[in-house]
């Protein structure tokens, strides 16, 4: 299965957004090899959140590698790796917010990258998932805290 969001979005839970869902549009990302999406509707209690729009987007962008890079032989000596690259992949939130009330509004973003060393996708692929699946589970768990700590700058 490729990247593919399902609309509507359920969002993680925050302090004072209440089932926040998110409405997602096609969108065409800035990167040739990215897929993006908008969103242009809300659900749930969002007091004062905006949907996308040119001067405040709200985009949810996935980019894979330009090239992917694949392992090179091994030392005949040692029967090790010199190197191995490394095959990254991005995942990026934009939302547009306001720094000053009567201010325009600023881009803030949260960015995900995915460094997967060149080969462990056929030698290793289980605890690649398992690195994803407690790294997307802990931002989860701990969205609330997060969005505390960014607003609050208490940890």
């Amino acid at each position: 299965m490729s990247w593919n969001l399902t609309t509507p979005l359920t969002g993680a839970s925050q302090t004072n957004l209440v089932t926040p869902t998110y409405t997602l549009s096609p969108d065409v990302a800035p990167d040739i090899n990215g897929k993006q999406v908008a969103v242009t509707a809300l659900g749930g209690t969002q007091t004062g959140v905006t949907t996308h729009s040119v001067a405040g987007p709200f985009t949810i962008t996935f980019v894979r590698p330009k090239a992917y890079k694949v392992l090179g032989k091994t030392n005949p000596v040692t029967g090790l790796l010199p190197a191995v690259p490394m095959n990254d992949y991005t995942v990026i939130t934009r939302k547009g917010v306001v720094p000053l009330a009567g201010q325009p509004v600023k881009v803030a973003m949260v960015k995900t990258i995915i460094s997967c060393p060149a080969g462990a996708d056929l030698a290793d692929p289980a605890n690649l998932r398992a690195m994803l699946s407690a790294h997307i589970g802990a931002l989860s768990q701990a969205s609330a805290g997060a969005g505390d700590t960014v607003v609050s700058g208490v940890m």
